[in-house]
């Protein structure tokens, strides 16, 4: 066990003090406790590193807002214990965790396994939604429904002691904490660097998992040159829970043969491995079922990409769906003007460091209720959710509103913000 200061993460260590290091990553809303039944085998030839992800399992609640902040701080951890080397297995999240290893610190990984694991995570705005649902609901919805995510019926009903940990294990983890974690998962997209992965990779997946199932799989298996897939029977998203025998007979075999075995290893500090050079990522080619942006001028060298932040900024403030809708709408009369939005509203003004993004929506609400603008009004109800605003602070902003816009306009704009609360934050059955 350990102390854990804000930029390193909680830890424990299984086994001998000098055999290699293993590292186990966890998923989303769960703790190192879901690598339980792997590590009497895995001790035996490994020493075993598990770590729970901030907030959860008791963890200091610092949150983690990226998968790049995540592996910065277990490359702390680690560099503090002196271990240099390791061999590396995550589970979803913790899958992310060991892709983004493989990427940007590719001499510090011997060996990968990818467990319920994808180069992205469903869409952005899935992620976004549930971070919603907690921050007006808490985690409670999310924590009944986990094991309708994570097991098969059939486990879930045979097993119930396992299924009321599931739920308590969400239901312990620290809301902000699970909202920053969706928001690390929102922003994980390494689908164009797949090529990259240069270790030996194990990927691993529940036969019945309906989260980041079998085709996910196959396209980490397509893009990661040295990768094998292993389709596990009768298990759901926690296959190692589920299935545990299965996946610790998998995780030895591959650990015993892909792993090098010129590594350094233990907790003490050793000299860096050398940089292994990066090779040059390969062509890539557009993103499967997403809208390209319309084409915009070329921009001037040495200046700031307005068109390219403004869409970033769109996209995460109005959601994916909406701006794809709206740029799919977009001909030759109106792409102009989707550019003109896109750059100078979003890429200039909602960019600008001097107001947050929860204030920028407070002053869009207010000026939309005064103008009228009904269906702007709903997307950026929509906005304001996604930005922090609770449904208590919109309906304040609304209040104001209307003593200085009109009681009839207010009255409209609580209806309209009342069934946009209603759809974002009623939890999906």
């Amino acid at each position: 066990m350990s102390e854990t200061p804000p930029n390193t993460l909680q830890y424990r260590f299984d086994g001998p003090e000098d055999a290699p290091v293993l590292i186990l990553g966890p998923s989303l809303g769960t703790t190192w406790h879901m690598w339980d039944r792997q590590v009497p085998e895995l001790v035996k030839q490994w020493r075993v590193f598990r770590f729970d992800l901030p907030g959860h399992g008791g963890a200091p609640a610092h949150p983690a807002g990226s998968v790049a902040e995540l592996t910065a701080r277990l490359l702390v951890t680690l560099d503090a214990l002196g271990v240099q080397r390791f061999g590396y297995a995550g589970c979803a999240l913790g899958g992310a965790v060991g892709i983004e290893l493989a990427l940007r610190h590719p001499e510090r990984l011997a060996s990968l396994a990818l467990v319920a694991a994808s180069p992205r995570f469903g869409t952005a705005d899935e992620f976004r939604q549930r971070g919603v649902i907690v921050r007006t609901n808490g985690l409670d919805p999310i924590a009944r429904t986990a094991p309708d995510r994570w097991f098969t019926g059939g486990f879930a009903a045979a097993q119930p002691a396992i299924t009321e940990w599931a739920v308590q294990m969400v239901r312990t983890t620290d809301p902000g904490c699970y909202i920053a974690a969706c928001e690390a998962l929102a922003g994980f997209d390494v689908r164009p660097e797949l090529g990259r992965v240069g270790v030996p990779t194990l990927v691993l997946v529940g036969a019945d998992d309906q989260v980041t199932g079998p085709a996910e799989a196959r396209t980490l298996v397509a893009g990661i040159p040295d990768a094998r897939l292993a389709v596990v029977p009768g298990a759901s998203h926690l296959v190692p829970v589920e299935q545990p025998a299965a996946v610790t007979d998998l995780l030895v075999h591959h650990f015993s043969s892909a792993w090098q075995q010129s590594f350094d290893t233990g907790q003490n500090v050793l000299p860096s491995a050398p940089a292994v050079p990066v090779p040059a990522a390969p062509p890539q080619a557009a993103p499967i079922a997403e809208i390209a942006p319309a084409a915009v001028p070329a921009q001037a060298a040495g200046q700031p990409d307005r068109y390219g932040t403004g869409l970033k900024i769109r996209r995460e403030v109005l959601g994916d769906a909406h701006v794809d809708r709206a740029l799919a709408e977009a001909d030759e009369f109106s792409g102009d003007f989707q550019e003109f939005v896109t750059r100078y509203a979003w890429g200039e003004i909602w960019d600008r460091p001097g107001l947050d993004r929860r204030t920028r929506s407070c002053i869009t609400l207010t000026v939309l209720v005064a103008g009228g603008h009904q269906e702007e009004l709903a997307a950026h109800t929509r906005a304001a959710l996604r930005n922090g605003l609770t449904p208590h602070e919109i309906a304040e902003v609304l209040l104001q509103a209307a003593v200085y816009c009109g009681v009839p306009a207010a009255n409209r704009a609580f209806r309209v913000a009342r069934e946009v609360i209603r759809e974002e934050t009623t939890p999906a059955e």
